[in-house]
């Protein structure tokens, strides 16, 4: 009886220790992501500096392009704004972007080449964290990416070499040796698919995130996206352009915008916080929003998702005496600091007879309203305006109606 009661005591510490370590492993909520940006502006201007500063407290390392490779392989190299990089006081990670439809190149050269660009930003106060390697090949050339990834590694000297990778590489075995090569990696979740499928996914980011991690032990951070792109095809139905800094919506039939909406970003960021894969440790921004990128969030929105911090704010929609007689301008205003949702419809007083819409906006008429809806989602910025349409209307206080 003794034993028996001395294995059941012991038996009920094991399970009440099991327990007890559940409980503050459940109890202890996981490390904060830390935040990386990509300058990725090949001309630096002050509004670039002016972002920087704006967001050097929220920001752990500037990724900067420092290079990208021309048709024959070859890298031409650019100039980045050293002294705003040294007065930010952050770590830098210098980026050489491969070009994913070269076919082959000169490994020989290009290693020569890097190894030169490497050279150049040594000795002097800037932070130099490391390098990292973009290249968005196909799965075809990942054995021949592995071979220069291990070539360079060693040129670097203890330095940290980074890769950017794709989820189409997940499938491919060859994967597992390109990341054996590098010491941490950027999953790329945005702009990787089909563009009318759309610029990000939180669904499937969340699944190849998972998977990413089970594929190797190297810590790793995911890119997220605070840009949008217009996106055209011509008659065939092929992609004939991608323009991600330029301005306004298109309503025609062969362009689409493509946008990183901030409420699902910070949803999605949510979600990785309350449970990040295996090996995640962070987030690299591309890219940082400028006052002159018209498709990039602002610098209040951003800072507002990095900080999950509620959005607040409203778009109001006025009419006002356009410069045509009898006609009225239909305005969208957001007084707010941060970037707001169009709305959906903006319906008119029955008042108004005649109409039509602009800027991502059209006319939709019933049998006894007219409304100016939006032909796909977009934000205006923070402090802005846009007219949307214009309407002739029997009495000039026109009243309209917001649908969000």
């Amino acid at each position: 009886m003794i034993v028996i009661r001395f294995r059941l005591a012991a038996l009920l510490r094991t399970v009440f220790f099991a327990a007890s370590m559940w409980l503050v492993a459940c109890s202890h909520p996981s490390r904060p992501l830390t935040h990386d940006a990509y300058i990725w502006q090949r001309a630096w201007t002050p509004a670039v500096t002016q972002a920087m500063q704006g967001s050097a407290g929220d920001i752990r390392a500037w990724r900067v392009l420092a290079a990208q490779t021309d048709r024959a392989g070859r890298l031409r190299v650019f100039h980045p704004d050293r002294a705003a990089l040294l007065a930010s006081g952050k770590q830098v990670m210098l980026v050489v972007r491969i070009d994913g439809q070269l076919v082959q190149w000169d490994e020989a050269q290009l290693l020569a080449d890097t190894e030169a660009l490497w050279k150049d930003w040594q000795g002097g106060d800037i932070r130099i964290a490391g390098l990292e390697i973009d290249h968005d090949c196909g799965t075809a050339r990942l054995p021949a990416y592995a071979h220069y990834l291990a070539a360079l590694h060693p040129l670097l000297q203890g330095a940290t070499l980074s890769i950017t990778a794709l989820p189409a590489w997940l499938h491919s075995p060859d994967l597992s040796t390109v990341l054996a090569q590098v010491d941490e990696s950027v999953l790329q979740v945005h702009a990787v698919r089909d563009p009318h499928a759309g610029l990000f996914d939180s669904a499937l980011a969340l699944h190849w995130a998972d998977d990413y991690a089970q594929r190797s032990d190297k810590l790793f951070r995911i890119a997220l996206p605070t840009y949008g792109s217009r996106v055209s095809w011509d008659a065939q139905g092929r992609l004939a352009s991608v323009q991600s800094e330029a301005g306004v919506l298109d309503a025609g039939d062969d362009s689409r915008e493509l946008l990183a909406m901030p409420q699902d970003i910070a949803g999605f960021l949510q979600q990785l916080q309350r449970d990040p894969p295996s090996h995640l440790v962070g987030i690299v921004w591309f890219r940082l929003p400028t006052m002159q990128d018209d498709r990039a969030w602002n610098l209040a929105t951003w800072l507002a998702v990095i900080r999950q911090q509620p959005s607040h704010g409203e778009i109001t929609a006025t009419a006002r005496p356009s410069s045509t007689p009898g006609t009225l301008d239909l305005l969208l205003q957001n007084p707010g600091e941060l970037d707001m949702s169009l709305p959906k419809v903006v319906a008119l007083p029955q008042a108004c007879a005649l109409a039509d819409g602009i800027n991502g906006y059209a006319l939709e008429s019933s049998r006894d309203t007219l409304s100016i809806k939006r032909l796909q989602p977009g934000l205006l910025h923070g402090h802005s305006q846009r007219v949307i349409g214009w309407a002739r209307c029997a009495t000039q206080g026109a009243q309209l109606h917001v649908e969000p």
